[in-house]
């Protein structure tokens, strides 16, 4: 090789992580911001991919995604939030975590903020209205809380002969005083008294289900809480191991051995908030996009544990379930 083809080439050579530097700057970087654990929202993360690709958005081929997950210590949030502003990302996206989107909001009001919500956003403060967010959020309510009274229904046709009722809450969550409410509203128009139990820790969850007298006729239902998502499992066992059947808020308790579930499709959830993502990347502003309400619910029953508990689900409830767990 010739002395000027050396120095030319090693020349060309350091200009090389200048060029995919420049390049990596001019590729716009989502903040995602999560009460949660990765791990546990594996199929949800990628069904919020999805919905950033369906809208020609691929992560690491034209856009990155910086994550932060406090792996259920809230506390964290705050700074969390504010390490992703520091780091200048174009917008901050909270799917499936409302204590996120609720820290975000406080965090920055320029920033867009795409969340998804089990509660009224309104009630949150997240939006002036779901038709009309103004400010610098928008996002999807998946109307879980809302939908307390079907959960009911559904409950007392699948366990006719529950005579005292149970739900579980986290006291500081965001989504606890709009679930209790609804599910009271609900209650009482069927004659229904809820009582109501506390847990703010894992060790909790487990007194919560030991004060439960073991007696026939109880049951518990359980509307959208990112901290019990994560102890699905865990809670799933210990509604078989104490005999007490349990409706939840979506599937994925199901899937673990939970008795049944009702709520919004999550998966299609978090399309929509990818989705939503990718417009404002495209230049749609938070405060001209309305708040999208979920339209796909679903009933699912794991018959399995239902044999478990000695239930027999009805014919009709049967074919009315989307899915049925063998």
């Amino acid at each position: 090789m010739r002395r000027r083809e050396f120095f030319g080439f090693v020349g060309g050579a350091a200009c090389w992580p200048l060029a995919a530097s420049a390049q990596q700057a001019a590729m716009p970087v989502i903040g995602f911001l999560h009460a949660g654990f990765p791990n546990e929202n594996a199929k949800r993360l990628d069904a919020f991919r999805k919905g950033l690709g369906e809208a020609g958005f691929v992560e690491g081929r034209n856009v990155a995604i910086e994550y932060r997950w406090a792996s259920g210590k809230n506390d964290e949030l705050p700074a969390m939030a504010a390490d992703l502003i520091r780091r200048k990302v174009v917008l901050i996206a909270t799917p499936g975590s409302t204590a996120a989107a609720v820290v975000a909001k406080t965090a920055t009001a320029t920033l867009p903020i795409v969340f998804s919500s089990g509660t009224d956003p309104v009630a949150l403060g997240l939006v002036a209205s779901l038709s009309r967010p103004g400010g610098n959020v928008t996002g999807i309510t998946s109307l879980n809380a809302e939908v307390a009274a079907k959960r009911l229904g559904l409950f007392r046709e699948l366990v006719p002969k529950a005579s005292r009722y149970f739900t579980l809450v986290k006291p500081t969550s965001e989504l606890a005083a709009p679930f209790v409410a609804d599910l009271q509203k609900a209650a009482t128009r069927l004659g229904i008294h809820v009582e109501v139990l506390h847990a703010n820790t894992a060790s909790e969850i487990d007194a919560a289900f030991a004060s439960i007298p073991r007696e026939p006729g109880n049951g518990m239902l359980f509307g959208p809480e990112g901290f019990f998502y994560a102890y699905r499992a865990r809670i799933a066992e210990l509604a078989l191991r104490h005999a007490l059947p349990t409706i939840f808020d979506v599937r994925d308790y199901v899937d673990v051995g939970g008795l049944a579930s009702y709520g919004s499709d999550y998966l299609n959830v978090m399309e929509l908030t990818g989705n939503y993502v990718a417009r404002i990347l495209k230049g749609e502003k938070p405060a001209d996009l309305p708040v999208q309400q979920a339209t796909k619910f679903e009933l699912v029953v794991n018959r399995t544990t239902a044999k478990a508990l000695g239930i027999e689900i009805s014919p009709t409830l049967l074919a009315t379930a989307d899915d049925v767990i063998e």
